[in-house]
């Protein structure tokens, strides 16, 4: 594999005036943030990870978890790779198993469950981040504050 660069998740907004869901991931070892654009359905998903909120039935990436689990099957890390065409791709690599593609809304939901690392190619930070220098770190510092009080509910139509 080519150099990746472990990113967090920042959070999920809604990108205006398009209405649409991005996903805001930060380079640890860097100053590159990289926004993905999804679904609702997928936004809401991270969100509800990121916040902890247990559902009374098991979502989709619960219930991808849970199988995972029971089969003792171990998701090593979650790779974002590449945008092609304008799409993002993704990686789901298990411990001593096979290298599964994924878009990368379901790696990030999957990893945030089960806390494994997410790492970004160079080739992608290069081609699809954003540097954000350190005075624009009160910018950085509202988003968060935005982030800390939007609820997964909000990205339901």
């Amino acid at each position: 594999m080519s150099d990746y660069h472990p990113v967090e998740v920042m959070g999920v907004r809604v990108e205006m005036p398009s209405n649409q869901p991005i996903v805001l991931l930060k380079e640890l070892d860097g100053l590159r943030y990289l926004p993905i654009w999804l679904g609702a359905v997928e936004a809401t998903a991270i969100a509800f990870a990121q916040q902890e909120v247990k559902p009374p039935r098991p979502l989709t990436h619960d219930l991808f978890k849970d199988v995972l689990s029971e089969l003792g099957a171990k998701l090593n890390t979650v790779y974002l790779t590449e945008l092609k065409d304008g799409i993002f791709y993704a990686q789901l690599n298990f411990e001593d198993g096979p290298t599964i593609s994924a878009r990368p809304s379901d790696a990030i939901a999957l990893a945030l469950r089960t806390g494994s690392p997410i790492l970004a190619s160079e080739q992608l930070l290069s081609e699809a981040g954003i540097e954000i220098p350190d005075q624009a770190e009160d910018e950085v510092e509202r988003f968060k504050e935005f982030l800390d009080q939007i609820k997964p509910e909000d990205f339901l139509g």
